[in-house]
C-alpha cells in the first residue's frame, strides 16, 4: 500500500539557487538588518542617531549593515557637504514594503515564541536524560 507521505520525487523541487525567498532571507534574516530597518521606519536618521536607537550594535557592523541594505535597494544614503558631512539615511520605498512583512514576523514572535521556548526546553530536556 501507497502512503501519500511516500512521494517518489524523481529531482529536487527546491533549489538555494533559484528560489527568490531564499535570496531574500540572506538579505534579511541578519539580526541587525531587522533591527536597522526598525530604526529607520519613522523616516530620515543620521548615522549616529540609528546606532543610539539599536543597543549593542558596532558601528563596523552598523556601517556593514546599512551597505548592504544600500545595496541591495532597500536603503537610501544622502550626503550633505559640510564640516563634518551630514550623512542620512531612509527606507526606498521597497525598504518601505519591507515593514509589512517584518512587522508580522514580529507579530507572530509575540504571540508564539513562548512557545517555541517551551517546545527548545522539553526537547532539551529529552536528550539530557538519554
Amino acid at each position: 500500500m501507497n502512503s501519500p507521505f511516500s512521494t517518489k520525487i524523481v529531482k529536487p523541487d527546491i533549489s538555494l539557487s533559484i528560489c527568490g525567498y531564499s535570496k531574500v532571507l540572506e538579505i534579511v534574516s541578519n539580526k541587525w538588518t531587522a533591527l536597522v530597518v526598525y530604526a529607520m521606519e519613522d523616516g530620515i536618521i543620521r548615522y549616529g542617531d540609528i546606532r543610539r536607537r539599536i543597543e549593542g550594535i558596532s558601528k563596523k557592523m552598523l556601517t556593514q549593515t546599512l551597505r548592504q541594505l544600500e545595496r541591495n535597494g532597500l536603503v537610501k544614503r544622502v550626503i550633505t557637504p559640510s564640516v563634518p558631512p551630514i550623512v542620512e539615511y531612509s527606507l526606498t520605498g521597497l525598504g518601505e514594503s519591507l515593514l509589512e512583512p517584518m512587522r508580522a514576523l514580529n507579530q507572530w514572535t509575540k504571540e508564539n515564541y513562548s512557545q517555541v521556548e517551551q517546545a527548545r526546553e522539553s526537547y532539551d530536556r529529552v536528550i539530557n536524560e538519554e
